[in-house]
Formats: C-alpha cells, sequence, structure tokens
C-alpha cells in the first residue's frame, strides 16, 4: 500500500513539475499570427493519412490538439529530447513566440470536436493506467499532456516504442513505457484511437 502511494505521490509530483516548466516556458500566442506560420506545418500534418517515409506511420492529428503540450513537443524537437529529421529542422527555426503562435492555432482547429470525445470499441482494461492523465475518453486532465481521442493508432504505437527504446525523453512516460509489452502498446494504442476527437485539419 504504501509503494502504491509513493507511485502515485511520485507522479503527482512530476505532473505538478511538467506542468509547471510548461507554463514558465509558454509565452502568450497569437493564433491569427500562428496561422501563417503553421502553413508548412499542415503540408503534412493537414493532409489524411500522410504517411511519414521511414519508419512508416501516419503523421499525428494536431486540428484540436492542447497548446501547451504542442508547444513541449516543438521544443522538444528543438533542444534534441525529440527525435526527428524534418521536425528538428522545423522547430530549429522557430522562436518561443513563434512557437507560441503556432500551437495556439493549431489547438483553435477542431477544438470542439475534441471537446465532446466519444466511445470505442476496444477493451479499455490496457489503457486504464493512462487515464490519470490521458483520460477515459482521451480528453487529457491537464493542458501538458496530448489528448489521445481519435489520434492514428499506428502513430501511438511508435511514439510508445520511442518512450520505450528512449529516444523519446520524458520523465514521466519513460517508466510507464517501460513496463509495456508489445501487446500493450498495440491495445492502448487501439483503444485511444477508436475514440472521436482529434482531427486533420487543412489550412483555413
Amino acid at each position: 500500500m504504501t509503494d502504491k502511494l509513493n507511485a502515485h505521490l511520485r507522479l503527482g509530483l512530476l505532473l505538478l513539475v511538467t506542468g509547471l516548466i510548461a507554463h514558465s516556458a509558454a509565452a502568450d500566442g497569437n493564433a491569427e499570427r500562428g496561422k501563417s506560420i503553421a502553413y508548412t506545418c499542415l503540408g503534412c500534418h493537414g493532409i489524411e493519412g500522410y504517411r511519414n517515409a521511414y519508419p512508416s506511420y501516419r503523421v499525428p492529428k494536431l486540428g484540436g490538439q492542447k497548446a501547451a503540450y504542442l508547444t513541449i513537443a516543438l521544443q522538444g524537437y528543438r533542444n534534441g529530447t525529440r527525435q526527428h529529421p524534418t521536425m528538428s529542422a522545423q522547430a530549429a527555426s522557430l522562436s518561443d513566440q513563434d512557437i507560441a503562435d503556432t500551437t495556439s492555432y493549431l489547438a483553435s482547429l477542431g477544438a470542439d470536436t475534441v471537446a465532446a470525445g466519444g466511445t470505442s470499441g476496444a477493451s479499455f482494461a490496457a489503457a486504464a493506467a493512462c487515464a490519470a492523465c490521458h483520460g477515459q475518453n482521451g480528453i487529457s486532465l491537464s493542458p501538458s499532456w496530448p489528448s489521445l481521442a481519435g489520434q492514428y493508432e499506428d502513430y501511438l504505437v511508435h511514439a510508445l516504442n520511442q518512450y520505450r527504446d528512449g529516444t523519446r525523453k520524458d520523465p514521466v512516460m519513460a517508466p510507464m513505457a517501460a513496463t509495456l509489452t508489445d501487446d500493450s502498446v498495440r491495445q492502448i494504442a487501439k483503444y485511444f484511437a477508436g475514440l472521436e476527437g482529434l482531427e486533420t485539419t487543412a489550412a483555413e
């Protein structure tokens, strides 16, 4: 019981610290300015089913995603805690204000659909531990963590495997993903992908 309580306390502390870091790092975003910057993002993310060449997976849906989480992700590509040649090159050219403006715009796309959540035909059992942060309906309980509802299944598998092998670094996700089997990863991805939520949204 004590070990379980300590684990919950550690998770809560990590969530608090990460949230404070994200809040302090994020500038106020101007979605109108972000619309012009995000035009290059939507060359890949605005095409339904667009695939990363190698390894092959569909690039993530961004429409309606949390702005604070997108800020963390872009900063990760810029500082090297996330690895992807195209994304690292794109993020390297962005200032903190550029990132804030871009993520503010992207978060405004498809937000009404995401807020509604949805249902999935897949079993919730494997994803139960994820709900503490990402919500049972796949809608994140914190602006610093991504909503997963409706995200592409193969992208979720790819992201979880990156946390498992250390390619993508995060103090909360790394230990959580380390305990997962290949089958658990597939079940979790299937559950959240089956929910209604995030959208692939072209420039407006």
